[in-house]
Formats: C-alpha cells, structure tokens, sequence
C-alpha cells in the first residue's frame, strides 16, 4: 500500500500572537494521513477510520501520495527564525 497525505486550501489560519481580526496568512490545511493503493481507497480509508471528518464544513481535498510508506521517519523540520539572522 502506499501512503497519502490530504489537504484543503480551505479555511482560515492565524500567525502566533495575531491579534487582527482577519486572517492574516495563506495555507493549506492538514486533514489527515491514510494509505491505500490508490488515492481512492485511500481517501475511502480516510472517511472510515476518521468519520468525523463528514460532519466539517470542509469540502475540497486535495491529495498528494507520499514518497515513503514510513514518511514520519525521514520528516525534517526547519526554523523560519534561523533564516532571519
């Protein structure tokens, strides 16, 4: 099987600390990991074992298949403060 990672661009995110009223940054958001050995079945797997996820208001998802199964192993992570030094 492989595995898949789903996203939607909709909804709204705020930087730390933000205290305007409008949201003040563009994103995608993360709406769950799943495996399948299609998008398809994956997504399928996703609904079933995160029911939950009906009851949003989100609606457009959008998939990407991840290059390793154990994706979590080879994840690294960056700071945006080590960039502004």
């Amino acid at each position: 099987m492989k595995s898949y990672i789903f996203i939607t661009e909709e909804g709204i995110t705020y930087q730390p600390d933000s205290e305007s009223p409008e949201p003040d940054i563009e994103n995608c958001q993360v709406i769950g990991f799943a495996e399948g050995n299609s998008p398809e079945e994956a997504f399928d797997n996703l609904i079933e074992e995160n029911g939950y996820l009906l009851e949003t208001s989100f609606d457009e998802v959008i998939c990407f298949e991840l290059k390793h199964r154990d994706y979590h192993k080879f994840a690294k992570g960056f700071s945006l403060s080590d960039k502004r030094r």
